[in-house]
């Protein structure tokens, strides 16, 4: 619960918070880490596919949920599109499984439980080590080409879908 009260003070003040490095049309960073199954998730193996990477701060806390359960019950409109969704987060893998089971969600949820992968991507919240709301939207190439800092938890798989549309539009 702390830290959630420390996440929560540190969005009231985003000059304490570390901003994306990334950029669009850059190389998503790479990785290797574990689904809520515990199994393997290699992020090179997306190649070839659209990859939709949402990192959110905590399972189960309000916004979360609610993003989650968006991207649950939007899934069809984004895989129509040939991209998949992929939830990250520093929680554990026993807490992702508990959080999968418990919405009944129907995408992967990828540990980050060292913290590497919410640094490489620039979501880590200073202090501590949760991610802060950001969505990726990674074309074939794994090239990013879409960065969302403003991300409503109920809209975001509009937004997402929206954003896929309007990039292979323009390729």
């Amino acid at each position: 619960m702390e830290k959630l009260a420390l996440a929560f003070l540190l969005s009231l003040f985003p000059s304490l918070s570390n901003a994306v490095t990334l950029r669009t049309g850059e190389a998503a960073p790479t990785f290797v880490t574990q689904t809520h199954e515990g199994n393997s998730f290699d992020l090179q193996n997306r190649k070839g596919r659209w990859t939709v990477l949402y990192f959110y701060p905590k399972a189960e806390t309000p916004g979360c949920t609610k993003q989650a359960c968006a991207f649950r019950d939007s899934i069809k409109s984004i895989r129509d599109l040939d991209a998949e969704v992929y939830g990250v987060s520093t929680d554990d893998v026993p807490a992702l499984k508990k959080f999968h089971e418990n919405h009944k969600l129907n995408f992967e949820l990828l540990s980050d439980a060292k913290g590497e992968i919410v640094k490489s991507y620039g979501t880590k919240m200073p202090l501590i080590s949760v991610s802060k709301r950001y969505t990726f939207v990674l074309d074939p190439k794994l090239q990013i080409r879409y960065i969302n800092t403003e991300v409503d938890p109920a809209k975001d798989p509009q937004v997402v879908s929206n954003k896929i549309k309007e990039l292979k539009a323009q390729d």
